[in-house]
């Protein structure tokens, strides 16, 4: 029996819907229209063919890079060389400030350094419990919902939201939780998609976005302050082991300078992980569950593996390797951070062609996780392909969380808590469609549906 067959590996996979591709007589000003509502729409059959597009944009040339050696090149053997574009920081300033996922050289490596520790496996796993406490929550609440339509984007973003809070700070969302959504809802709508000047302007000029920008970081600092003093307030017990990330954080030193993080410095740290923590997961657990409403099977056999996998009422994250395929093969097709944009600090040699000093070099895990010369059957929903035993993906042409020295620090704690959630979650429910209107993806900060769908849920 071969590999395939012994995991079940289905004749005709579900082929999810997805947006059509750009036509290549698409002009400029069409471009940047279709870019405020989705990159992802930009892309023509070619960027899911070819090696290496190059173009021209604002003056600039732009490589959209799928060869992994060359991603290598970039993310890894001189990645220095690379910087966050000035429209992604403009984007990102003004809610993670200058936390991990913006800041460059130095300042970055001091924060990588005295981050890590954190996010070890170790010290991820005294975190697991508020994952399953807040995910069993969920299912109290959704279980009074079973039978009727029920909004589970929303449901898990407020989970998540919640797991966030509770491992960040180890107190509940519930007095929080609306404003802190509230606040990522009015970024994400008004303030998130760039503007022809965001990428237009020097990164010192200000755009007019910008100053409405700069009111919200006002508005949105003040709350992770009130946070982070409401935390303190409720002290911690001296000598005891951290009970949350914020001990974690606050404990951290520097391994070579033995350097704190100053206040400002740390409550950017506290934004950065809850937002791209809470955001990016509720993102993988919506399409996930998405993709189990139009493939019964899959569901199925996602359900019988946690039954399998649960003794005495406790789950053994171990024995889900299914469940975790089913994550796996979700940010394939539908990668929470669909793009990673970064402009060379210095002129360098790419895939053969030459860079100059500015421009833009384009690596689009949506594109490079759907390309016809790296994947078998790209756009099917298979999660076999991520099965023990099965041949894995070049390193370079899977990056749901990036890779080399600035891959996601929070990768495995993500890992675990989405594998969690999704367990639990059809282990207690059965997920359908209510209507069958395709969802479509949109590439705008994250890879986001352009609706909501209704789901129904009926108990297992």
């Amino acid at each position: 029996m071969s590999i395939a067959e012994a995991w079940d590996i289905p004749v005709t996979p579900l082929v999810p819907p997805s947006p059509p591709r750009a036509s290549e007589t698409l002009t400029a000003l069409k471009r940047m229209a279709l870019m405020r509502e989705s990159m992802i729409a930009t892309w023509g059959q070619p960027a899911y063919e070819e090696d290496v597009i190059q173009g021209r944009f604002l003056g600039r040339n732009s490589f959209i890079i799928n060869d992994p050696n060359a991603i290598r090149h970039v993310l890894v053997d001189n990645y220095e060389n690379y910087t966050r574009t000035p429209a992604g920081i403009r984007v990102l300033r003004p809610v993670l400030g200058e936390g991990l996922l913006i800041a460059e050289g130095r300042t970055w490596k001091h924060q990588r350094r005295t981050l890590a520790p954190a996010f070890t496996p170790r010290a991820v796993a005294p975190m697991i419990p508020h994952m399953i406490a807040a995910t069993d929550e969920t299912i109290a609440k959704l279980q009074s919902l079973s039978g009727g339509p029920v909004d589970l984007r929303e449901a898990l973003q407020r989970m998540t939201l919640e797991i966030a809070g509770r491992t960040m700070f180890s107190f509940e969302m519930g007095r929080h939780g609306a404003t802190l959504r509230d606040f990522v809802m009015e970024y994400g709508a008004r303030l998130a998609r760039p503007h022809f000047l965001d990428l237009l302007l020097p990164l010192g000029w200000p755009s007019p976005q910008d100053f409405s920008r700069a009111r919200f970081r006002r508005r949105w600092t003040q709350f992770i302050g009130t946070l982070m003093k409401e935390r303190r307030a409720a002290g911690k017990n001296e000598g005891a082991p951290a009970r949350d990330l914020f001990d974690l954080m606050e404990a951290a030193r520097d391994p070579e300078t033995n350097e704190a993080f100053s206040d400002a410095q740390l409550g950017d740290q506290v934004a950065t992980m809850i937002l791209a923590g809470h955001e990016t997961t509720a993102t993988a657990l919506f399409w996930s569950l998405y993709l189990l409403a139009l493939d019964g099977p899959t569901q199925d056999q996602l359900a019988a593996e946690v039954q399998g996998a649960t003794a005495n009422g406790t789950l053994d994250l171990d024995r889900l390797k299914f469940t975790r395929a089913v994550v796996d093969e979700t940010m394939r097709l539908y990668p929470p951070a669909f793009l990673i944009a970064r402009a060379a600090y210095a002129a360098d040699t790419v895939a053969g062609r030459p860079v100059k000093k500015n421009d833009v070099i384009l690596i689009a895990p949506w594109l490079l996780h759907r390309h016809e010369k790296l994947w078998d059957n790209p756009n099917a929903f298979v999660p076999s392909r991520f099965m023990p035993g099965m041949p894995p993906p070049d390193r370079f042409a899977y990056l749901p969380f990036g890779v080399g020295a600035r891959v996601c620090i929070g990768a495995h704690f993500a890992l675990v808590e989405a594998t969690l959630a999704l367990a639990k979650l059809i282990a207690a429910f059965r997920v359908e469609l209510v209507d069958k209107e395709p969802v479509m993806p949109l590439g705008v900060v994250t890879t986001q549906p352009d609706r909501s769908p209704m789901f129904r849920i009926t108990r297992r």
